[in-house]
């Protein structure tokens, strides 16, 4: 991770794209509006969640565990908006 502004700024791009999704997809599916609002409320939370993360590392003297930190933190964030997008697909699955 080259720096933490640019790490905020993925965390950011990549709730813009689920936010842009299920806008999308109420769009095309009005009756599952209020599970997509879910999803959006989910991505939200779970975007503060990785912003409080990214500013608090466990170890901030130890460049070791730092790097192995925002690396998890890294790999936690694309599983996270994965399942996010995973679950969003379910629920637009034609019947």
């Amino acid at each position: 991770m080259a720096n933490l502004r640019n790490l905020k700024k993925e965390i950011d791009y990549r709730l813009e794209e689920v936010v842009f999704d299920c806008e999308m997809a109420i769009y095309f599916h009005p009756s599952n509006e209020e599970a997509i609002v879910g999803i959006m409320e989910k991505a939200v939370a779970l975007r503060n969640a990785l912003y409080i993360k990214a500013n608090n590392p466990t170890e901030p003297h130890n460049k070791s565990l730092v790097k192995k930190y925002y690396a998890a933190l890294r790999r936690d964030m694309v599983s996270s908006f994965g399942s996010m997008f995973a679950e969003l697909s379910a629920l637009n699955e034609v019947k």
